[in-house]
């Protein structure tokens, strides 16, 4: 993967997963990295993590950010990390997108999850960045071997290699 280009790390973390995913990648690209985080942090027990999750997906919610990036123009390459809530992003990834103008930036996905993939996410990254190049995402399910799949992926993707889901 070329180095060239100035990357960006934008992640969502609520157990550490993605953070931990978004750091190996941070390291392997040379990028700046993001925590996307709300200004009204999630409660800390699962359960209700979960419904609020749900609730917020039901009527559309964005919740409010606690920070924002300085300077996104200065960008050419995003990728957006996530945990899959409901087959999606959380709805702060959504208010992230929807906060800066994407256009002709590529914007790379990747997800950890339980089973559930990208779920609906890259079609929603798409709908929210209808003039960004939208290169193959990385699902990340398990703790094992997370360099090695990065790795993997990340040579797959060259920076050169635009595979675009438009």
């Amino acid at each position: 993967m070329s180095k060239t280009g100035n990357i960006l790390i934008a992640y969502f973390s609520y157990s550490g997963n993605s953070k931990k995913v978004a750091e190996l990648i941070q390291e392997k690209t040379g990028g700046d990295i993001f925590r996307i985080e709300t200004i009204n942090p999630y409660p800390t027990d699962y359960n209700a993590v979960v419904d609020q999750a749900k609730r917020e997906q039901e009527y559309n919610y964005r919740p409010k950010l606690a920070a924002q990036v300085d300077d996104m123009g200065a960008y050419d390459v995003v990728f957006v990390g996530y945990p899959n809530w409901w087959i999606t992003m959380p709805m702060a990834v959504f208010t992230f997108l929807e906060e800066y103008d994407l256009s002709g930036k590529m914007v790379i996905p990747f997800c950890t999850h339980r089973g559930t993939g990208l779920g609906g996410s890259v079609d929603d990254i798409a709908e929210l960045c209808p003039n960004s190049t939208i290169i193959e995402g990385l699902e990340i399910i398990d703790d094992e071997e997370i360099g090695q799949q990065i790795d993997i992926w990340l040579d797959r993707i060259s920076i050169s290699n635009r595979l675009s889901y438009k």
